[in-house]
């Protein structure tokens, strides 16, 4: 009988174990260590610059001719005090903002510079002595915003008339070349604010301008003739400063229309008449300045009324009767200068508070009891006295300088008592 053929003996577990860990190891990266990173493919060499955010290299070089400092991208913010912004264009930046402030004498604005700087929109001159400038083409279709303060020595009314697409305007301490603001403003009709101040100019008040203004001020300058109704039919005005020049005739009646006005001051000039009524129709008004005229007539009461009003100087004109104020309106005001009215005068039963209003109270007819003092620049808290102002006084003068009534009659019965004394004695001695 054959036997079978046996079968080898199977491997021992620990070959088949490491058999395993070899294949698995020579195969199959392990997963407690990472990938190898893919290399990022190379982008060919461009010929764009590294930074698409800096400025143009020419409006660099005008800046560098202004003596500003480029070391700093100016476009980074904030940059020089925030005296320059940029756009965001590509490859290169371009400004569209520019103030040049406390400039040394030797900065001069050329031609070259301003031509590389024809993106500007806004440019500000604020304590620059230059030279007067002649602005290239380009700049003056870009500009929006032009600002001159204490800087340029003379500007010619022409000279300004071709920025016609300016928004906002101001030129202050310049000697402004012109016959009037109409040789100034006739193509700028897209202007916005105005402010042409301290400047010497001459002529009268525009008898058009455009509707957009919302801001006006002729300040310091030596303009004649009379508000023109122009001027008063401008819906969104809110500030109308002519204050310091020498305009004549009365305040307009229609200065009411101005509805959203602010601030008026037409102080300084030779303005007559009244104060019309028709300034109460103007519900915001916050600063009214009518001083240094010559005014007459009352004070309207209405102006008492304003909800808005926090600033009121009506001093050095001819106004004449009682203040018609009481200490609840004088309490909610900043500024209240009634002074340098001869004929005003003051109710010290209404107005009770210590004010220096720099006029004399009332008597009872409403006229000054007399003009007014240092000392009426004080008000007493003493009730009114229907009686007349200067009895009053006299009997306060006996009041207070002649000799009491009570003490003098205890005096008098005093006397009369030791005389009877004395007499009596007298007659007993005689009777002995």
């Amino acid at each position: 009988m054959k036997t079978p053929p046996q079968s080898p003996p199977p491997p021992p577990p620990l070959l088949i174990l490491l058999f395993l860990l070899l294949f698995t190891t020579t195969t199959t990266p392990s997963l407690s260590q990472p990938l190898p990173p893919t290399p990022a493919p190379t982008s060919p060499p461009s010929s764009k610059p590294s930074s698409p955010s800096t400025l143009d290299p020419k409006q660099v070089t005008a800046l560098q001719s202004l003596n500003i400092p480029t070391s700093k991208d100016p476009c980074a913010q904030p940059s020089l005090h925030n005296a320059t912004l940029c756009d965001s264009s590509k490859p290169f930046r371009h400004l569209i903002s520019l103030r040049l402030s406390n400039c040394s004498s030797y900065v001069a604005l050329s031609f070259t510079a301003l031509k590389s700087l024809s993106t500007i929109q806004s440019l500000q001159l604020l304590n620059c002595p230059v030279a007067p400038i002649r602005f290239p083409p380009e700049l003056i279709a870009s500009l929006r915003s032009f600002t001159s303060v204490n800087s340029l020595s003379k500007v010619s009314g022409v000279w300004l008339s071709q920025l016609e697409n300016l928004t906002d305007l101001t030129v202050s301490n310049a000697e402004v070349k012109a016959t009037g603001p109409y040789v100034i403003l006739s193509n700028m009709k897209k202007l916005r604010t105005l402010t042409i101040s301290n400047a010497n100019l001459t002529g009268s008040l525009p008898g058009h301008v455009h509707s957009n203004l919302t801001h006006i001020d002729f300040s310091g300058n030596h303009l004649k003739g009379s508000i023109p109704p122009s001027i008063t039919m401008l819906d969104s005005l809110q500030s109308l400063i002519l204050s310091s020049n020498a305009l004549t005739g009365e305040i307009p009646a229609s200065i009411g229309d101005l509805i959203s006005l602010k601030n008026l001051s037409l102080a300084s000039n030779s303005f007559s008449g009244s104060i019309p009524d028709s300034i109460s129709a103007v519900p915001g008004l916050v600063h009214l300045d009518l001083s240094s005229n010559q005014l007459n007539g009352t004070i309207p009461s209405f102006i008492s009324h304003m909800k808005s009003l926090k600033y009121l100087n009506l001093a050095n004109n001819n106004l004449r009767g009682v203040m018609p104020f009481n200490a609840s309106f004088i309490s909610k005001l900043s500024v209240l200068n009634v002074g340098g009215n001869g004929n005003l005068c003051y109710n010290h039963s209404v107005v009770s508070l210590k004010l220096k209003l720099g006029i004399s109270r009332c008597d009872k007819y409403g006229m000054p009891v007399s003009p007014p003092s240092k000392d009426s620049y004080a008000d007493d808290s003493g009730d009114y006295d229907d009686g007349d102002d200067e009895d009053g006084s006299k009997q306060k003068k006996e009041h207070h300088h002649g000799p009491n009534k009570f003490v003098l009659g205890v005096a008098i019965a005093l006397s009369s008592i030791v005389f009877l004394i004395v007499f009596l004695i007298v007659c007993s001695k005689c009777r002995r």
